[in-house]
């Protein structure tokens, strides 16, 4: 199947990976507006699955929707007829329909999360490096990298690792030439433009600035992460203190 283009106007497309996987792509940039077409037709796969349907895995600008082509194929014939257009192309017209028909002007409120940080020593190792490669001060790289606001634009590489989009170029800091072999759970790290927060132990080439006590990935809750595409992250610093008083409360679980 060639690549469908869907409406001159949004530019969505939609290609076919193999036989069971179609990626709609939303356009090639991070941008805020493209991401909200990206929830705005997660959101609505979710509740309007359509047979044969796997899973969605949303990116920063498109939305890859898996299929069992059998089972997809079946209810077709079931629904009257098993001859002419592929699976996929069938599969295709359906998708295609949904985005077509969506409202991705509609604007909805972000949740906001607050995620407190204890920045610099033993918490944040390469503060220093960032601040002199940027050609500020340790107080400075905080006050920028605390006074931003994030957006998360999708979950991966790790259980509830946020890949965010909204750092300052001020702060942008190239990846460490030789990765950790592991970096501690809640660790806060820059990287090119990039800046995130590790979930659990694992290894990494983040450059580390502090550290959060709050647990981002909890597999005993539903959902199993502290963070979902679309919210929007402040950064709050704290001390070693407070960092402690929070562990003691319970808040990493």
């Amino acid at each position: 199947m060639e690549r469908i283009i869907v409406g001159a106007e949004t530019g969505i497309r939609l290609q076919p990976l193999g036989e069971s996987a179609i990626l709609v792509e939303f356009g090639q940039e991070i941008r805020p507006e493209i991401h909200r077409k990206v929830k705005t037709f997660t959101a609505y796969l979710e509740q309007h699955p359509f047979p044969g349907m796997i899973e969605y895995v949303a990116a920063f600008a498109s939305v890859t929707v898996y299929y069992d082509p059998i089972q997809a194929k079946s209810q077709e014939i079931i629904h009257g007829g098993d001859s002419g257009p592929s699976v996929c192309q069938m599969i295709a017209a359906r998708l295609q329909e949904m985005v077509s028909k969506l409202d991705y002007a509609a604007e909805d409120t972000p949740r906001i999360v607050e995620i407190p940080v204890c920045y610099g020593g033993e918490m944040g190792p390469d503060l220093a490096y960032v601040a002199e490669h940027n050609g500020l001060t340790a107080a400075e790289v905080i006050e920028i990298h605390s006074g931003g606001e994030y957006l998360v634009y999708m979950l991966g590489f790790a259980p509830g690792f946020p890949y965010l989009g909204g750092m300052s170029e001020r702060i942008a800091t190239p990846r460490r030439q030789s990765p950790r072999m592991s970096i501690p759970a809640g660790s806060v790290g820059i990287a090119g433009m990039q800046t995130g927060v590790y979930p659990i132990a694992t290894p990494g080439g983040w450059q580390l600035i502090g550290r959060t006590p709050l647990a981002l990935f909890r597999p005993g809750t539903n959902p199993p992460t502290l963070l979902q595409a679309g919210d929007v992250i402040k950064f709050r610093a704290i001390s070693c203190r407070e960092y402690e008083d929070y562990l003691r409360q319970g808040e990493r679980l």
